[in-house]
């Protein structure tokens, strides 16, 4: 974590969910992989990828 920090949430980066628009702030958990984070939750990254295979299903027909 950054040394400055002290509790101020504001300074921390954050991103958009990719699935629900939402803004997700950096968390302690995410610290090793910050830059591979897409989604804010399991969820929207379960329902990414029922919407990719949902797309792709309607391309091949």
């Amino acid at each position: 974590m950054r040394a400055g920090h002290r509790g101020n949430k504001a300074s921390l980066p954050s991103k958009t969910c990719q699935v629900c628009g939402r803004a997700m702030s950096w968390r302690r958990a995410w610290a090793a992989n910050w830059e591979q984070v897409r989604y804010c939750s399991e969820a929207c990254r379960k329902r990414k990828a029922r919407a990719r295979g949902a797309a792709d299903a309607g391309d091949a027909a």
